[in-house]
């Protein structure tokens, strides 16, 4: 048997080098192989794929639009106060034309960023200051706890008596309600950084410092963005309360004008305005969390 003749085909695996041995069953490693094995080629996204998940993912959002318009036509929803979403559309073109609704949304997102960011530029490095100090921590917390319970359209009333009802007391109003989310999930991803973490970067040799550079600072990024989020669409909702006491533009004052004046459709394109600048806004959010979140893995 060992001076038998062997003919192509014949070769085992265990007869082969340690290089070529390592995949016995790949034939591509098998000299003269009855069959080659096909290079595999990276999988690409066919857009027929895409195209159905993006049907499947609004198919909700486009049986709500089908009712928004059917429903008042067929009289199950009075027509008055629900108008079709026809008639809607035609109403925010309307006003998009005439140059109303620009004047409205640029007031308001004007307002909207100017709060947010002074809460992003306030509360990020007080809730960093607040969970990485534990004498920090005992002294504010009283004072958080009891802050925190409070309604920040309850306190609008005080707002407006304190600064009077002018731009100060709009874009203060939206950073005391968008300061709260930002900065408990900072001092949140600040206290829940794994401990495992910390103990190996200090065996490393690691001061404080470069302990919360390198370690607490990027374990914390994804909470911090979680409350930046939940921030960002707060400083839409509590600005429409803010722009229905003393505001002149607006769309919170554009949303209360036409109801008052029973122009519905008008009120419903303004509310339509709303959302969509709350869905962009929260998207160009989830963009800049990604970038971090790349940073950080790297």
């Amino acid at each position: 048997m060992a001076d038998q003749k062997l003919l192509p085909g014949d070769v085992h695996w265990y007869d082969l080098p340690d290089e070529a041995a390592d995949a016995p069953d790949d034939a591509a490693n098998l000299p003269g192989g009855a069959a080659d094995v096909p290079e595999e080629r990276p999988r690409r996204r066919l857009p027929g794929r895409w195209l159905r998940r993006a049907a499947t993912n609004s198919t909700a959002i486009l049986l709500l639009l089908a009712a928004w318009e059917a429903l008042p036509r067929l009289g199950v929803l009075d027509p008055v106060f629900v108008p079709p979403l026809s008639e809607d559309l035609v109403a925010w073109y309307d006003l998009l034309v005439t140059g109303r609704l620009p004047e409205h949304l640029g007031a308001s997102v004007a307002r909207s960023l100017a709060g947010f960011g002074l809460a992003i530029v306030l509360a990020i490095p007080l809730g960093l200051l607040i969970g990485w100090y534990r004498p920090v921590a005992d002294f504010l917390t009283p004072l958080l706890e009891l802050f925190r319970n409070t309604s920040a359209v309850a306190l609008l009333p005080v707002f407006t008596l304190i600064l009077g009802i002018g731009e100060t007391t709009k874009v203060t109003f939206v950073l005391y309600a968008c300061a709260w989310p930002i900065l408990l999930n900072t001092i949140s991803g600040v206290k829940t950084v794994e401990p495992l973490l910390i103990k190996s970067a200090r065996s490393m040799g690691l001061g404080p410092a470069g302990l919360f550079q390198k370690v607490i600072l990027p374990a914390a990024v994804p909470t911090i963005f979680t409350g930046v989020r939940l921030a960002g669409a707060h400083s839409i909702l509590v600005l429409l309360f803010a722009e229905m006491v003393g505001a002149k533009a607006g769309l919170g004052y554009l949303i209360l004008d036409t109801q008052s004046s029973f122009r519905i459709p008008d009120m419903y394109a303004g509310i339509i305005t709303i959302s969509a600048l709350g869905v962009l806004f929260n998207l160009l959010l989830v963009g800049v969390e990604r970038r971090f979140s790349t940073w950080r893995t790297t």
